[in-house]
C-alpha cells in the first residue's frame, strides 16, 4: 500500500497529475480541488494516496489532505459509487460541502458531480448521514445544526423559500442555521439573504 507521494510535481490534466519521486513518476487521479493546490510543474509536491487494486488495473487517487481521502474512503463504501465517481463528486463539493449537502439532504448538489444520478446521491445522503459528522470539518456545528432542523420549523419554511429563489439546498440550509432560534419564517429569509449576499 502506498500511503503518499513525495517528490517533484512533472505533471497535469483535467483529472490527474504524475508525482515523480526518485525517477519513478506515478500518476494519481485526484479532484479538481487537490489539482489546484498543486505548487507549479518542478516543484516539491504531497500527496496522501488511496491504492485501488483490480483484476486490470492499479490506480492511485490522490489527495491534498487528510480530510478529502477519509471523505474519499466513505464515498466508495456506498453502493454504487466506484472509485472515478467518488471522485468526481468530490471535483464537485469540498468534503465540507458534500457533508453539508448529506445534512441538508440536498440531492442536486451531489447530482451535480457527473455520472451522479438521482438514485445515486440518494444513496449517498443515505449511508453518509451518520458517518460524515466523524470528519475533521471546518463547518461541523453548522452542518449538526443543519441536521436537527425539525421538517416543520420556521427554518425549513425560510430554506424553501430561499431554494425557491434559486439558492441550493446546502446554501440556503447554512445561512439559515447561522440565524437566531427564535426568528419567523420572514426574518429568517431576510438574515439568509443579506447573509449570502455577503
Amino acid at each position: 500500500m502506498i500511503y503518499s507521494l513525495k517528490g517533484t510535481f512533472v505533471y497535469a490534466d483535467l483529472n490527474s497529475a504524475v508525482i515523480d519521486v526518485n525517477g519513478v513518476g506515478f500518476k494519481c487521479f485526484c479532484s479538481a480541488r487537490t489539482l489546484s493546490q498543486l505548487p507549479q510543474i518542478g516543484k516539491e509536491a504531497f500527496l496522501l494516496t488511496y491504492m485501488n487494486v483490480r483484476e486490470d488495473a492499479i490506480e492511485l487517487y490522490g489527495f491534498s489532505d487528510k480530510t478529502e481521502l477519509d471523505c474519499y474512503k466513505l464515498l466508495i463504501e456506498v453502493k454504487g459509487i466506484g472509485p472515478k465517481a467518488a471522485m468526481n463528486i468530490l471535483s464537485t463539493l469540498t468534503p465540507d460541502k458534500l457533508a453539508l449537502a448529506v445534512a441538508s439532504k440536498d440531492y442536486k448538489a451531489i447530482q451535480a458531480a457527473q455520472g451522479i444520478g438521482r438514485k445515486g446521491a440518494e444513496m449517498v445522503v443515505l449511508e453518509l448521514k451518520d458517518k460524515l459528522g466523524s470528519l475533521d470539518i471546518a463547518e461541523a456545528e453548522v452542518i449538526e445544526q443543519v441536521g436537527k432542523t425539525p421538517a416543520s420549523s420556521s427554518k425549513k419554511d425560510a430554506i424553501d423559500a430561499l431554494v425557491s429563489l434559486g439558492y441550493s439546498q446546502s446554501e440556503a440550509a447554512k445561512a439559515i442555521a447561522k440565524a437566531g432560534k427564535d426568528l419567523s419564517t420572514e426574518d429568517l429569509i431576510k438574515y439568509a439573504l443579506a447573509h449570502l449576499a455577503m
